[in-house]
Protein backbone atom coordinates (compact mmCIF):
# COMPACT_ATOMS: atom_id res chain seq x y z
CA UNK A 1 0.00 0.00 0.00
CA UNK A 2 1.39 3.53 -1.01
CA UNK A 3 2.35 5.61 1.50
CA UNK A 4 -0.10 8.97 1.28
CA UNK A 5 1.08 11.66 -0.02
CA UNK A 6 1.06 15.20 1.41
CA UNK A 7 0.40 17.78 -1.14
CA UNK A 8 1.43 20.97 0.82
CA UNK A 9 4.75 21.08 1.43
CA UNK A 10 4.81 21.15 5.16
CA UNK A 11 7.30 19.78 7.90
CA UNK A 12 8.53 20.54 11.25
CA UNK A 13 12.30 21.55 11.51
CA UNK A 14 13.76 20.25 14.61
CA UNK A 15 16.79 22.68 14.58
CA UNK A 16 17.05 26.76 15.39
CA UNK A 17 19.72 27.14 12.91
CA UNK A 18 18.39 30.58 10.93
CA UNK A 19 20.41 28.55 7.94
CA UNK A 20 18.70 25.52 7.79
CA UNK A 21 15.55 27.70 7.74
CA UNK A 22 16.61 29.41 5.09
CA UNK A 23 17.94 26.49 3.04
CA UNK A 24 14.76 24.95 3.24
CA UNK A 25 12.79 28.14 2.36
CA UNK A 26 15.11 28.24 -0.54
CA UNK A 27 13.79 24.61 -2.15
CA UNK A 28 10.22 25.40 -1.37
CA UNK A 29 9.52 23.73 1.85
CA UNK A 30 6.93 25.46 4.39
CA UNK A 31 7.91 24.49 7.87
CA UNK A 32 7.40 25.25 11.97
CA UNK A 33 10.03 25.10 14.02
CA UNK A 34 9.73 22.76 17.14
CA UNK A 35 13.18 22.56 19.56
CA UNK A 36 14.74 19.46 20.61
CA UNK A 37 15.56 19.67 24.08
CA UNK A 38 18.88 17.38 24.16
CA UNK A 39 22.25 18.02 25.39
CA UNK A 40 24.40 17.44 21.94
CA UNK A 41 27.05 17.09 24.06
CA UNK A 42 26.35 14.04 25.72
CA UNK A 43 26.13 12.51 22.44
CA UNK A 44 29.49 10.50 21.86
CA UNK A 45 30.39 8.04 19.16
CA UNK A 46 34.06 7.33 17.73
CA UNK A 47 33.21 8.46 14.28
CA UNK A 48 31.82 12.31 13.50
CA UNK A 49 29.34 10.52 10.87
CA UNK A 50 28.32 8.14 13.73
CA UNK A 51 28.10 11.25 16.19
CA UNK A 52 26.08 13.37 13.62
CA UNK A 53 23.80 10.97 12.93
CA UNK A 54 22.88 10.08 16.37
CA UNK A 55 22.35 13.62 17.39
CA UNK A 56 19.95 14.07 14.63
CA UNK A 57 17.85 11.00 15.72
CA UNK A 58 18.16 11.95 19.09
CA UNK A 59 16.39 15.92 18.22
CA UNK A 60 13.91 14.04 15.61
CA UNK A 61 12.81 11.72 18.81
CA UNK A 62 13.33 14.36 21.63
CA UNK A 63 10.18 16.62 19.63
CA UNK A 64 6.40 15.69 19.93
CA UNK A 65 4.72 16.79 16.62
CA UNK A 66 1.13 18.43 17.75
CA UNK A 67 0.34 16.99 14.19
CA UNK A 68 1.05 13.89 12.08
CA UNK A 69 3.58 15.62 9.96
CA UNK A 70 7.19 15.12 9.14
CA UNK A 71 10.31 15.90 11.32
CA UNK A 72 13.47 16.97 9.80
CA UNK A 73 16.30 17.13 12.24
CA UNK A 74 20.19 17.22 11.04
CA UNK A 75 23.42 17.78 12.79
CA UNK A 76 26.90 19.16 11.51
CA UNK A 77 30.25 18.83 12.46
CA UNK A 78 33.55 20.30 10.80
CA UNK A 79 36.22 18.11 11.34
CA UNK A 80 39.94 18.68 10.87
CA UNK A 81 42.34 15.68 10.83
CA UNK A 82 41.10 13.78 13.87
CA UNK A 83 39.58 16.86 15.76
CA UNK A 84 35.89 17.64 15.77
CA UNK A 85 35.51 21.98 15.66
CA UNK A 86 32.66 22.68 17.24
CA UNK A 87 31.31 26.23 17.84
CA UNK A 88 34.09 28.50 19.75
CA UNK A 89 33.69 29.36 23.04
CA UNK A 90 35.50 33.13 22.61
CA UNK A 91 38.17 34.63 20.49
CA UNK A 92 40.92 32.78 21.24
CA UNK A 93 39.19 29.81 20.46
CA UNK A 94 37.76 31.57 16.94
CA UNK A 95 41.17 32.01 15.92
CA UNK A 96 42.65 28.64 17.33
CA UNK A 97 40.02 27.22 15.16
CA UNK A 98 41.00 28.92 11.98
CA UNK A 99 44.45 28.75 12.46
CA UNK A 100 44.24 25.13 12.14
CA UNK A 101 42.17 24.86 9.16
CA UNK A 102 44.73 27.58 7.41
CA UNK A 103 46.39 26.07 3.93
CA UNK A 104 44.71 22.80 4.40
CA UNK A 105 41.67 20.81 4.01
CA UNK A 106 38.83 19.73 6.25
CA UNK A 107 35.86 18.09 6.42
CA UNK A 108 32.07 18.71 6.99
CA UNK A 109 29.72 15.90 7.83
CA UNK A 110 25.99 16.50 7.77
CA UNK A 111 23.54 14.21 9.30
CA UNK A 112 19.67 14.38 8.19
CA UNK A 113 16.93 12.53 9.58
CA UNK A 114 13.53 12.77 8.63
CA UNK A 115 11.03 10.99 10.90
CA UNK A 116 7.27 10.39 9.79
CA UNK A 117 5.31 7.97 12.88
CA UNK A 118 8.01 5.29 13.10
CA UNK A 119 9.17 5.43 9.89
CA UNK A 120 12.55 7.30 9.58
CA UNK A 121 15.12 8.45 6.73
CA UNK A 122 18.65 9.08 7.06
CA UNK A 123 21.61 10.24 4.96
CA UNK A 124 24.87 11.45 6.08
CA UNK A 125 26.70 13.43 3.78
CA UNK A 126 30.47 14.37 3.70
CA UNK A 127 31.73 17.34 1.80
CA UNK A 128 35.91 18.40 1.74
CA UNK A 129 37.11 21.96 2.15
CA UNK A 130 40.07 23.26 1.16
CA UNK A 131 41.22 26.79 3.26
CA UNK A 132 43.03 29.17 1.97
CA UNK A 133 46.86 30.39 3.73
CA UNK A 134 45.27 32.58 6.37
CA UNK A 135 47.49 35.00 7.71
CA UNK A 136 47.02 35.88 11.38
CA UNK A 137 45.79 39.44 10.32
CA UNK A 138 42.89 38.25 8.16
CA UNK A 139 42.12 35.97 10.81
CA UNK A 140 42.07 39.04 13.46
CA UNK A 141 39.69 41.24 10.87
CA UNK A 142 37.47 37.90 10.65
CA UNK A 143 37.09 37.25 14.19
CA UNK A 144 36.17 41.36 15.29
CA UNK A 145 32.78 40.28 13.13
CA UNK A 146 30.06 37.88 15.04
CA UNK A 147 29.86 35.90 11.99
CA UNK A 148 32.46 33.10 13.21
CA UNK A 149 31.23 32.62 16.93
CA UNK A 150 27.90 30.64 16.18
CA UNK A 151 29.25 28.19 13.68
CA UNK A 152 31.46 24.79 13.55
CA UNK A 153 34.77 25.75 12.54
CA UNK A 154 34.71 29.28 13.00
CA UNK A 155 33.47 29.64 9.67
CA UNK A 156 30.40 30.96 7.26
CA UNK A 157 30.86 29.98 3.96
CA UNK A 158 27.77 31.70 3.26
CA UNK A 159 29.34 34.56 4.21
CA UNK A 160 32.74 36.37 4.84
CA UNK A 161 34.28 33.21 5.53
CA UNK A 162 33.81 32.32 1.70
CA UNK A 163 37.16 33.85 0.79
CA UNK A 164 38.67 31.33 2.43
CA UNK A 165 38.00 28.26 0.58
CA UNK A 166 39.79 27.44 -2.13
CA UNK A 167 37.43 24.79 -3.32
CA UNK A 168 35.05 22.23 -1.89
CA UNK A 169 34.76 18.72 -3.65
CA UNK A 170 31.08 17.82 -2.44
CA UNK A 171 27.80 19.65 -1.85
CA UNK A 172 28.08 23.34 -1.01
CA UNK A 173 24.91 23.49 0.83
CA UNK A 174 25.52 20.29 3.29
CA UNK A 175 28.83 23.27 4.25
CA UNK A 176 25.84 25.65 5.00
CA UNK A 177 24.18 23.06 7.42
CA UNK A 178 21.64 21.23 5.49
CA UNK A 179 22.97 19.02 2.17
CA UNK A 180 19.45 20.28 -0.07
CA UNK A 181 19.48 17.19 -2.53
CA UNK A 182 20.06 14.29 0.12
CA UNK A 183 17.02 16.76 2.19
CA UNK A 184 14.95 16.83 -0.46
CA UNK A 185 15.56 12.98 -1.45
CA UNK A 186 14.51 11.95 2.01
CA UNK A 187 11.52 14.34 2.24
CA UNK A 188 10.39 12.49 -1.15
CA UNK A 189 10.36 9.65 0.78
CA UNK A 190 8.75 10.92 3.89
CA UNK A 191 5.78 11.63 1.55
CA UNK A 192 6.59 15.64 0.37
CA UNK A 193 6.29 16.24 -3.34
CA UNK A 194 8.03 19.14 -4.83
Amino acid sequence: MASPTIVDPHLYLASQSPRRAELLTQIGVRFDRILPGIDENAITADEPRERVLRVARAKSLAVAPPRPLPVLAADTAVVCGNVELGKPADRDDAERMLRMLSNRSHWVYTAVVVRLGERCFEAVVATRVWFSNLDSSAIARYCDDDEPYDKAGAYAIQGRGAIFVRRIDGSYSNVVGLPLYETAALLRQAGIVF
